[in-house]
């Protein structure tokens, strides 16, 4: 009877078997360089973030060089500093809070342009939180013509020609339409502040509110108001 061989032979001899064959070496993944504008949205949006949870003055360009990966001098390169950067940032914040507010106001109803308005504004601090933030935490020095005061300014001063034609044609004197903007506006802003935070009710149960008490108050306006404690004296 044959012997029976634990394994294949040849020749009487075992087979020895081939050597596992190693796998390729992957080849090593090159690290894709940003061009000079990439770089400088990337950093943009990393100074967005972190002005938005710190604020300015805790933020400093050690955080943003290292949340972006980048050394600190690729900061400097760009902006110069953390003030160049924040100014960028506000800047951008600015122009498109009063774009999209502008665009919003389409309407020739007066109480469906604060409708407009409002949601406008709801709508950017629902989508663009960190950018409101930003706004609202307004940094010394940042000057009167690019933070979140100013930007409520050039709203009121739309609402300003809307009141003043409104007044004039209801018999009240168009000249304290400015007053009424600035109220107007400033409340919806300040309510603005606070939703921010807690979120709740929707948007437009906000909206509806804010108009329910700006449109009912401007339709039973007195053309000569007086304080109550004033009459007593």
């Amino acid at each position: 009877m044959p012997e029976v061989s634990d394994g294949d032979s040849v020749g009487g001899r075992r087979a020895v078997p081939p050597a596992p064959v190693a796998p390729p070496k992957a080849k090593p993944t090159s690290r894709v360089r940003m061009s000079a504008a990439q770089r400088r949205e990337q950093l943009i949006a990393t100074g967005r973030q972190l002005f938005a949870e710190r604020g300015f003055d805790a933020t400093s360009i050690e955080e943003v060089a290292a949340r972006a990966k980048v050394s600190k001098p690729v900061v400097y390169e760009h902006f110069g500093g953390k003030e160049g950067l924040y100014a960028v940032v506000v800047d951008r914040e600015v122009r498109a809070l009063l774009d999209r507010i502008t665009t919003a106001l389409t309407a020739g109803h007066p109480r469906e342009l604060l409708e407009q308005a409002a949601l406008a504004l709801l709508g950017y601090i629902e989508e663009e939180a960190s950018g409101f933030r930003v706004l609202v935490r307004e940094s010394p020095l940042m000057s009167g013509t690019a933070n979140f005061s100013s930007v409520m300014n050039d709203v009121a001063h739309q609402v300003e020609h809307i009141l003043g034609a409104e007044f004039k044609s209801r018999g009240y004197d168009p000249k304290l339409a400015e007053l009424y903007s600035q109220a107007l506006v400033g409340m919806v802003a300040l309510t603005g502040r606070w939703w921010l935070e807690v979120r709740k009710p929707r948007k437009e149960t906000v909206a509806a509110h804010l108009v329910n008490l700006a449109w009912n108050g401007l339709s039973h306006l007195e053309a000569k108001p007086t304080l109550i404690t004033a009459r007593r004296h």
